[in-house]
């Protein structure tokens, strides 16, 4: 199993990020999948899940309206597009494979809102 991030990196306050999760090793478009971050000196939290063929989707509070999830399971990538980021939306963005419980990782990607 593998699971590979990217598209993260510095954006000013209000602006965008596409992240993406790249898949391989196991059956993508079978398995429930979630977005998750950690800020310094925080636990990690949930942001987003998404269900094996997209007909469920559930985002954090903290994220509503600005975050969406997505999946192409013919190219076994998972994406998450921020809109309207905000400095506390600075963390290392994780992707994983389930989410109640997650079976496995990526490695992150950071993400840093700044000015």
């Amino acid at each position: 199993v593998q699971l590979v991030e990217s598209g993260g990196g510095l954006v000013q306050p209000g602006g965008s990020l596409r992240l993406s999760c790249a898949a391989s090793g196991f059956p993508f478009g079978s398995h429930n999948m979630g977005w998750h971050r950690q800020a310094p000196g925080k636990q990690r939290e949930l942001v987003a899940t998404i269900s094996s063929a997209s007909l469920s989707k559930n985002y954090a509070n903290f994220v509503k309206g600005r975050f969406t999830i997505s999946r192409d399971n013919a190219r076994n990538t998972l994406y998450l597009q921020m809109n309207n980021l905000k400095p506390e939306d600075t963390a290392v963005y994780y992707c994983s494979r389930g989410y109640s419980p997650v079976t496995s990782w990526g490695q992150g990607t950071q993400v840093t809102v700044s000015s």
